[in-house]
């Protein structure tokens, strides 16, 4: 996508714009693609040991079933920039919700493994156009002042989306007399899970419908009078509008469509501002918390733990998520994204060790002793607290603010490409590694999570209240 909208003439900018509300409705409709990104994501956690059951599959086959769909996402990360280049935003979203919606209704009804596997894969390229659009959209609508906190209602419904998932798994569970493959509605639990997507998939589509296109793409387009309305309806009514246009073409003209061959240069293939990005993707996944949404029920169901708990400790958790993005979104333009992201690291070190030395214990009957299993049970909530108020926000601002103009469209896609494929690394190896050595697989999380801390200190520089301009 091309660069973010850039922000009015600093005397023009208003501390409390007149039609604030109005930003905050479209910034929240848009924000449901995150929403949706977050359910589908989590939402597997309740049909993980179903599909185990009702396919006879081994560890292996089942993370590829279950981590397959961040394939899709990969390439629709990757590929979602170009194609809101070419038609606009808005209809970006509203492919989106259409994709959402034929994968919920696949996923619910496979025919076989490979079918079931086909649709995640179609809900993945939806959630990977959602991870990119949504973020972009947002930054290019928001005035400057605010961008920060309505950039991080991507992150704040991506983590409703994960709650609302868990909460409706545990429901349909408790439906089907705690039977993960019992019946409701005629069709197994795990079918249903799946299935309930459609509602939230058309609610975005409806929504899609209700919000104004980007500023940008309208100039880009030759939509200059449309720009100005939308731009009267997110900044008020105080601008000169026509200094904001030209404002905007000036900054259009003086950058070029960015395109992969942009990003080389360096030592190592890439400008190094891209492998920054790229670190920043890399790490908020390679500490292991997506195995806290993908895999938590079978993660307390392997040490011991009753499978309608073991559903509702992945509600709380997931509550707890809500709780540190609400922290995060409160301080990301307060203490700035870099003091939160280094805080997060070392409350995730902690939580993850702990959690590793908990898992180190054998099973007494088929369950952790009682005292590490309330080590592990409190640590993951504290692991999944710390990451929520850091990384699991200030990565995604950082992207949508780090890159110089130029760069912005086509690093963001490599760094939203490279998530997802360590997304898929974790969510694939993860089974296995649990089958060997639980408490070992921990150890690593821990290790990145260790890491983090010198790449942060070291590589990374804060991008609070500057302009996308001074970026580069």
């Amino acid at each position: 996508m091309t660069s973010t909208a850039q922000p009015p003439p600093s005397g023009a900018q208003a501390a409390h714009p007149e039609h604030l509300g109005h930003v905050i409705f479209i910034a929240a409709a848009a924000a449901m693609g995150g929403f949706l990104f977050g359910y589908d994501s989590a939402v597997i956690n309740g049909a993980v040991e179903a599909i185990r059951h009702r396919y006879d599959i081994g560890s292996a086959a089942l993370a590829q079933v279950i981590a397959i769909a961040l394939i899709g996402c990969a390439i629709g990360a990757a590929t979602a920039g170009r194609i809101a280049d070419r038609i606009g935003r808005i209809r970006c979203m509203q492919i989106s919700a259409v994709l959402f919606t034929v994968s919920a209704i696949g996923s619910a009804l496979p025919f076989a493994l490979y079918d079931l596997a086909f649709w995640r894969i179609v809900g993945g390229f939806a959630i990977g156009m959602a991870s990119v659009i949504g973020p972009a959209y947002i930054a290019e609508v928001a005035p400057a002042a605010y961008r920060g906190r309505l950039g991080s209602f991507q992150q704040a419904a991506i983590v409703t989306g994960i709650a609302v998932s868990q909460l409706v798994n545990w429901g349909i569970l408790n439906a089907a007399g705690g039977d993960q493959r019992g019946e409701v509605m005629g069709l197994e639990a795990w079918q249903v899970m799946l299935g309930v997507m459609v509602v939230p998939a058309v609610i975005y589509g409806l929504l899609s419908f209700a919000i104004p296109e980007s500023p940008r793409f309208l100039i880009s387009a030759g939509r200059d009078q449309r720009a100005r309305e939308v731009l009267r309806e997110v900044e008020g009514d105080r601008i000169d509008l026509d200094a904001r246009v030209a404002e905007i073409k000036h900054a259009m003209r003086s950058e070029h469509k960015s395109v992969f061959k942009d990003l080389l240069g360096g030592t190592f293939l890439f400008k190094p501002i891209v492998w920054i990005g790229i670190g920043l993707s890399v790490f908020q996944q390679f500490v292991g918390i997506n195995v806290a949404f993908y895999y938590s029920s079978t993660l307390w169901q392997s040490v011991g733990v009753d499978p309608t708990d073991s559903f509702l400790y992945s509600f709380t958790t997931s509550i707890i998520n809500i709780i540190g993005t609400v922290i995060a979104m409160i301080f990301v333009d307060r203490i700035g994204r870099r003091p939160l992201a280094l805080i997060g690291s070392v409350g995730m070190v902690i939580g993850l060790a702990l959690e590793a030395w908990a898992f180190s214990f054998d099973l007494v009957d088929g369950k952790l002793p009682a005292t590490q299993g309330w080590v592990a049970l409190i640590a993951a909530h504290v692991f999944v607290l710390f990451f929520a108020l850091s990384w699991g926000v200030v990565v995604w601002v950082f992207l949508g603010e780090m890159f110089p103009n130029k760069l912005r469209a086509a690093a963001l896609g490599v760094a939203a490409a490279a998530q997802w494929i360590a997304n898929w690394a974790i969510t694939a190896s993860f089974p296995s590694l649990a089958d060997w050595n639980l408490s070992v697989t921990y150890v690593i999380y821990t290790l990145f999570a260790a890491l983090s801390i010198p790449f942060v200190l070291k590589f990374v520089k804060e991008t609070k209240g500057k302009t996308l301009e001074e970026m580069g």
